[in-house]
């Protein structure tokens, strides 16, 4: 017994260590003899800061030349040479620094129900642009004019124009949030919807995707109004209080508002709960107690019957042909118009005919005095001459439709992304994530 103790008992030798006695605890310990094993840390990417993030908007000659060789859409035979949702993604894409782009989000760039949504939010910040233009004009005129019942008529008009364009916006988003139609393998817990949230995941595929909509929305407006575009939709998706972008400047812009700007471009489904209860207003605008036609949730998704001519406008801005747009008189930004009266870049050519700001312009430069040598604030000063016709939006029934005994179940026919330029754009990631591995 001495022998065996003495190899392999309480008090012999081992391989990888021996057994001692801890008088504090009164027990046996083993002691390694091997040194500690490293222990791998996981590390968490940092997230890119898309709140500040700039775009390169100072292209030089020879990198257009390569943009238009490499990656610019090629027009097939019998094609239109018009601009298109994708000639815009194209350059915001090209424009983008690489530590926000990821294969996940060109991917989710180039779906249908993604497309419907950029082209509502076209359509819906310019309307914005538009109707603030317009209340600034007429907050001006009160000082010698005396408001009239007219007035609320025409605002009211207003405010429930920009209601239902948030609508468009708010049921392609929902699409989104809730990982339906071709948005389910983007879902935070998988296509099956039974994984663990990957919450972390989720933000940052949020945040750079709504940075890089801002950028195509600036775009698809020609370069206007940048601060004002991203101050609206920051507070579209995050509510006045998230809003990380008026956080950063501190314009204030909301509380400068006079009593009935607010009224017109903020709605009245605004909602002032407290943090953890705070619905983002789109939100609100889908779940607001007022008369909304429920044709407007299907367009450009399911094909509906007795169309209006207010949701035909609708429909075709959101899913409509952008060859078709200018036929239709149909306003969506540069979009649908003729690609040669701009350079690759999408700046108008020089025509001698330049106009000033607009007032929407020169109130959004404004808001904000601290930040004025700040890049984003250069781009909300850069004066360009209108390129494009107001929305004139068709008038509203005056008797909405109710609901049928059922609802239409035939799909409408989904216009397809451009698979060519999708792949085009995962190459190019691969190629300056990897340079060794992917010649140029």
């Amino acid at each position: 017994m001495a022998d065996d103790e003495e190899e392999g008992g309480f008090g012999g030798l081992y391989e990888d260590g021996h057994w001692v006695w801890d008088e504090s605890t009164k027990a046996l310990l083993f002691v390694s003899d091997l040194p500690p094993q490293l222990i791998e840390t996981i590390q968490v990417p940092t997230k890119a800061p898309t709140g500040t993030v700039e775009f390169r908007d100072d292209v030089d000659l020879i990198e257009q030349i390569r943009f238009r060789r490499r990656y610019q859409r090629k027009l097939k035979p019998g094609q239109a040479e018009i601009i298109t949702v994708q000639d815009i993604k194209d350059i915001a894409l090209y424009t983008a620094p690489v530590n926000i782009l990821s294969p996940m989000l060109i991917n989710m760039l180039h779906l249908p129900t993604t497309e419907r949504f950029i082209r509502a939010l076209v359509l819906y910040c310019q309307y914005y642009l538009q109707i603030a233009d317009e209340m600034a004009n007429r907050i001006i005129e009160l000082e010698t004019k005396v408001r009239t019942p007219q007035c609320e008529i025409v605002e009211n008009e207003y405010s429930n124009n920009l209601s239902d364009l948030r609508l468009l916006v708010a049921k392609e988003y929902s699409t989104m949030l809730i990982g339906g139609g071709d948005t389910k393998k983007f879902h935070h817990m998988g296509p099956q919807k039974k994984r663990r949230s990957l919450s972390d995941k989720d933000a940052r595929l949020f945040e750079t995707l709504l940075r890089v909509c801002v950028q195509i929305v600036w775009l698809a407006l020609g370069r206007r109004s940048f601060n004002q575009i991203e101050l609206e939709m920051n507070r579209l998706f995050k509510s006045e209080i998230f809003n990380s972008v008026e956080h950063m400047l501190r314009t204030g812009y909301v509380s400068k508002m006079a009593a009935e700007e607010r009224a017109v471009l903020l709605g009245y489904c605004v909602r002032h709960d407290k943090k953890l209860n705070t619905r983002s207003p789109l939100m609100n605008d889908v779940f607001c107690h007022r008369d909304i036609d429920y044709r407007m949730m299907g367009l450009g998704v399911i094909k509906c019957t007795q169309v209006t001519p207010r949701l035909l406008y609708m429909m075709h801005a959101v899913a409509g042909s952008e060859e078709n747009l200018t036929k239709l008189g149909v306003v969506l930004g540069i979009i649908g118009m003729s690609r040669t009266a701009f350079d690759t870049m999408l700046r108008p050519l020089p025509t001698g005919t330049d106009t000033g700001k607009s007032k929407a312009s020169m109130s959004s430069t404004s808001y904000s005095s601290k930040s004025s040598t700040t890049s984003s604030m250069r781009k909300s000063q850069l004066a360009t001459r209108k390129l494009y016709p107001d929305i004139a939006l068709p008038r509203k029934e005056s008797r909405i439709m109710d609901f049928p005994p059922s609802f239409p179940d035939e799909p409408e026919d989904i216009r397809p992304c451009s698979e060519t330029q999708r792949r085009r754009w995962q190459n190019r990631l691969m190629r300056l994530l990897h340079p060794q591995g992917h010649p140029r």
